[in-house]
């Protein structure tokens, strides 16, 4: 039998290319060289060079060739498009993008954690407790280390360290803790939320104390039933705020630890002694949310008149029907119109809805030391109602009632002495019931108007969501319908057509 020498010399070229790759790709997968892949690399390029050199005389002829010039501008656009994509692929690493396409940015930070990390001013710790490295974790840390040099992230095995889990005292394997100085926060997930949370609780040194007035059948911050205020309570506590509730009465002013007082949808009217309170607080730069429902004498005329805005004596209708996103009526109003104002400026292209809600309007008088704001109003397709009757289709009554838009809540400032006071009305209380707040915009309207209140702005942000329950509910007829369709109908549909062509083409 004859050997083609050639051929034999080719052979071993191909082979040890073949080596060289394999001993490659082992060494990239385990990143150990060891002598199994050192030897395949070895004997490749051994094989690779003597193939090369015992067959010179053939390359040489081959690239005399016209053949070869086309093969040598093959190869130099083969090279010039692999460096342009590893060009690509350096810079995408460098400077990598990602693209969140959920409807609710699920997966990209909030704009309240982009504030509160980016402004830290002080060295912030995250440490995870982990055997194995969790890429959702490590992922999430990547994004706030970019927001912030002052933040790190380190992943601990208390097995092989066991000397910082018992400085941290962790208990379970998976534990998070964020530290800042000797303050240390041990949140019970590691999601966005609970991180940031537990981020703002080490970084800041003031605990600022909420106040709800109680007394005249308001909102209790302690209710969990439907029209309680116990989820924006845990909110606030969330955001490193305590919560506590005054009776003016007994109390016979504002305690004076109270950052900003909230008055949630009083069914009585206050004393005129409470009122004058309120007054007194706020003139003496206190700040102040009063949520005043309709149908209901709050008896704060004065303090509002005070402040240059108005209650109106109505109950607002909305007939857009948009309210039937929520399974709401007309007694829903839905505000997607904001005044340029901390407290709305990023609620643009966003809902919030009030239900049972009464007009809230800036006085006419002449108060220059008073600056005020239009915080929400609602679509034309609305109304101030005036006589809201049972069993009577309402209608606009031109004249007589308010005409939409609607404003439904208004903000207020004005210095004294070195102090701001601060007032935030809005005509309804339902909107941050445990009911409504955790629809559309309506925690963060609730949120955002207590850090404004309590000067925190660095805090004013959409605050991070959860994701919405898109599951396709079908009646039984409609499940046997796509049964049939899918499983029967659609392959029948598929195998006739390809047999029609077969035949045709017969």
């Amino acid at each position: 039998m004859n050997i083609n020498r050639q051929e034999l010399f080719k052979s071993l070229g191909y082979l040890g290319a073949g080596l060289l790759a394999a001993g490659y790709i082992r060494y990239t997968v385990q990143e150990v060289l060891g002598q199994l892949n050192g030897g395949l690399l070895i004997a490749g390029a051994v094989l690779l060079a003597a193939s090369l050199i015992l067959n010179f005389n053939a390359i040489r002829d081959y690239f005399r060739g016209r053949g070869a010039r086309l093969g040598a501008n093959t190869a130099v656009l083969t090279v010039a498009f692999l460096a342009i994509l590893g060009i690509v692929n350096y810079l995408g690493y460098r400077h990598h993008k990602r693209i969140d396409v959920t409807a609710e940015k699920l997966y990209s930070l909030s704009d309240q954690t982009r504030k509160v990390v980016s402004g830290l001013q002080r060295d912030v710790k995250v440490i995870q407790f982990a055997k194995d490295e969790d890429p959702e974790m490590r992922d999430r840390m990547a994004e706030y280390r970019d927001l912030s040099r002052r933040l790190t992230f380190e992943r601990v095995d208390p097995q092989q360290r066991p000397e910082v889990a018992r400085q941290y005292n962790i208990s379970r394997m998976g534990e998070v803790i964020v530290s800042s100085g000797d303050r240390v926060e041990r949140p019970a997930e590691a999601g966005e939320q609970e991180l940031t949370n537990a981020i703002l609780k080490v970084t800041r040194d003031k605990l600022k104390t909420v106040c709800f007035v109680e007394g005249h059948g308001e909102k209790a911050i302690t209710s969990t039933e439907a029209t309680g205020y116990e989820y924006v309570d845990r909110m606030l506590k969330n955001e490193n705020y305590q919560t506590k509730s005054v009776n003016l009465v007994t109390a016979g002013q504002v305690p004076s630890e109270c950052e900003v007082l909230v008055l949630a949808g009083p069914k009585q009217a206050l004393f005129p002694q409470e009122a004058a309170i309120i007054g007194k607080y706020l003139d003496g730069g206190g700040k102040a949310l009063l949520e005043l429902d309709p149908d209901t004498a709050p008896g704060l005329g004065d303090v509002l008149k005070a402040w240059n805005i108005e209650l109106g004596d109505d109950t607002v209708l909305d007939v857009s029907g948009v309210g039937q996103l929520i399974g709401a009526g007309p007694a829903v109003p839905l505000a997607l119109n904001y005044g340029s104002h901390p407290i709305t400026k990023d609620f643009q292209r966003s809902m919030t809805f009030f239900p049972l809600a009464r007009s809230v309007k800036i006085g006419t008088a002449s108060k220059p030391e008073v600056t005020t704001t239009d915080l929400l109003k609602t679509s034309e397709a609305s109304w101030g109602e005036t006589e809201l009757k049972s069993g009577v289709e309402p209608k606009l009554d031109e004249g007589k009632d308010l005409k939409g838009p609607v404003t439904l809540g208004a903000a207020a400032s004005r210095r004294v002495g070195e102090k701001e006071a601060r007032l935030v009305v809005i005509g309804d209380s339902d909107f941050a019931t445990n009911n409504y707040a955790r629809i559309q915009r309506n925690g963060d309207l609730f949120m955002n108007t207590v850090n404004w209140l309590a000067q925190d702005e660095d805090l004013i942000a959409i605050r991070p969501k959860s994701p919405t329950d898109r599951r396709v509910t079908m009646s039984e007829g409609q499940q046997t319908m796509l049964f049939w369709l899918t499983v029967f109908l659609m392959p029948l549909a598929v195998i006739g057509t390809g047999a029609y062509v077969w035949w045709k083409r017969k």
